[in-house]
């Protein structure tokens, strides 16, 4: 694949796509964004994060905090889904969206282990957002869970802070049929030694 037209056509045709597939492209596990983590050299190690989840408010609450860590001056990461325009959208260091040849670069480097894994759509732009942040020497990333937080693949981060906004019905199909299941499923990007704020509606 030569230009980033023909990489984002490979990535949104082959690859498993929640907002196509429905609930078939969640997966149950971590398994293969560890996989393609660990072909990278485990980049999720190598940069401070913080972690937010929720039903509603989690993607304005992630673009305020990139907003006030870069305004402070430090060099800043974002991962928000989905996009809107252009697939880059989902990756951002102070604002700029990453580079047409990084995301060439990368699906071109992993092609052999994406065909042999066959990970979702969602798990390969974690990877690819991942290793671009750790290249880039981000001071902080702020990470937007995709879905639920438990299972979800940014679940592989130990962040400095969880946040939790507002917690809703929504995905029942996976997440649970109860507002403490569906809590339960989000919390579960709490860790061990991180703070934590949760909202529930």
């Amino acid at each position: 694949m030569h230009n980033y037209n023909e990489v984002i056509e490979y990535l949104y045709a082959r690859l498993p796509m929640f907002t196509r597939d429905g609930a078939s492209a969640y997966k149950k596990d971590l398994d293969n964004t560890l996989a393609l983590l660990h072909a990278l050299g485990n980049p999720q190690d190598k940069f401070k994060s913080i972690h937010i989840a929720g039903t509603n408010g989690k993607g304005s609450s992630s673009h305020m905090l990139a907003s006030i860590f870069a305004q402070a001056g430090y060099k800043t990461a974002l991962y928000t889904s989905p996009h809107l325009l252009d697939f880059r959208e989902r990756i951002r260091i102070n604002g700029q969206m990453v580079d047409e040849q990084f995301v060439i670069d990368f699906v071109n480097n992993l092609h052999a282990l994406i065909e042999e894994i066959q990970p979702s759509f969602f798990e390969v732009t974690v990877a690819m957002a991942f290793d671009y942040f750790a290249k880039q020497h981000v001071d902080i990333a702020i990470i937007e869970v995709g879905l639920g937080g438990r299972l979800d693949s940014t679940n592989v981060i130990m962040p400095l802070a969880s946040l939790i906004t507002n917690i809703g019905f929504d995905h029942m199909n996976m997440l649970g049929d109860t507002l403490p299941a569906i809590a339960s499923e989000k919390a579960g990007i709490i860790k061990r030694y991180s703070c934590c704020r949760i909202g529930i509606s």
